[in-house]
């Protein structure tokens, strides 16, 4: 069976199953005056390993280090990310691997990309936040699991039994409207997240299972497609409260804290007080509302862990020479609900 690169197939491979030198490989994939029986023989363990030379190799050397990770994320200007990595470089830094981050932007064609890109390149593993939705073709990461190749999922993809690291996000969205109820909150909408994201309908479940738990009546309506940008915050807030005055919700959970920064900003140029009028809960945690005027109540997501344990998962994949694949690891960090100044508990 034909592998691909990502599955280590290196230089050093070729050489040792051919039962030559790097110098020698280096040789026929340079074309140079060779035996023309050794040059069939490395041509025969190239075709089986599926091995892509890289430019270094094509041109006689590699890197000093050879070990190098992936880290694709969904928005590059995301923050969340950034402490994500952190984490990653924390354990595969020091392992001496080269860390690499690429963006989809929310575009499956672009991450499709990337991941052959990386083929190409020969990376040894990557990290993925998966783009997802009803209508994408997620072949190139089925491809992936069918050749073995080293990949560690940040967020489940239905039918890829993948390593996985991530958290509980429906029990931690329910927790936040649970504790919203229990503040005497009745009127609470979710602004969701991209169609793209797994998270989504996990975060907007959340909200459904908090309320099938309480007396409360439950109506789809409560689900407000929003996004994960402040833009998107933004907009949606002005959009949703601007044409509501009777009936406008007294309590919003936001798919992320990023949405829950614009929708901030929308209700203040509503003239709506927070959280006087309405309470806003976000998700994520990150460490940049620390400096907020308003200190935003929100799910911690342990970001720095999760980078931390999806680098082990990978390096051990990595790792590994036997042929035989490991049992996925399908690790959930404990999500923390941190109440701050942004929600208040209703008065009758």
């Amino acid at each position: 069976m034909r592998k691909p690169a990502l599955k280590h197939s290196t230089i050093s491979d070729v050489a040792a199953l051919a039962g030559v030198s790097k110098s020698t490989v280096s040789a026929v994939l340079n074309n140079k005056k060779i035996r023309e029986s050794t040059r069939r023989a490395v041509l025969r363990v190239i075709e089986e390993l599926n091995y892509r030379p890289s430019p270094s190799a094509r041109r006689g050397f590699r890197p000093a280090t050879g070990k190098s990770i992936t880290f694709i994320v969904k928005e590059a200007p995301n923050p969340y990310y950034a402490e994500i990595l952190l984490g990653i470089q924390e354990v595969a830094g020091d392992q001496g691997y080269l860390i690499s981050v690429s963006s989809s932007e929310g575009s499956y064609e672009v991450e499709r990309r990337i991941v052959e890109q990386c083929t190409e390149r020969e990376v040894d593993g990557l990290i993925i936040t998966p783009i997802l939705s009803d209508d994408v073709d997620l072949s190139h990461l089925f491809e992936l699991k069918r050749h073995g190749a080293p990949f560690v999922l940040l967020e489940e993809v239905r039918g890829i039994r993948a390593h996985l690291v991530d958290v509980d996000n429906v029990k931690a969205s329910g927790e936040a409207v649970k504790f919203l109820i229990d503040q005497g909150h009745s009127l609470i909408v979710h602004f969701a997240g991209p169609k793209y994201s797994e998270h989504t309908q996990e975060r907007a479940d959340g909200v459904r299972r908090a309320f099938s738990e309480s007396h409360l009546r439950f109506d789809e309506a409560m689900i407000v497609h929003a996004g994960a940008s402040p833009e998107d915050g933004y907009r949606v807030g002005l959009e949703y409260f601007g044409a509501r005055r009777e009936d406008r919700p007294t309590a919003v959970t936001c798919y992320n804290d990023l949405v829950a920064l614009g929708l901030l900003r929308a209700l203040r140029e509503l003239g709506i007080r927070v959280p006087e009028e309405v309470s806003v809960v976000g998700f994520d945690g990150l460490d940049l509302l620390d400096y907020f005027p308003l200190p935003l109540t929100t799910v911690r997501v342990p970001k720095y862990e999760m980078g931390k344990r999806a680098a082990e998962i990978l390096i051990r994949q990595i790792e590994s020479r036997t042929s035989a694949p490991a049992e996925p690891e399908k690790v959930a960090l404990k999500a923390e609900l941190v109440i701050r100044a942004s929600t208040r508990r209703l008065t009758a």
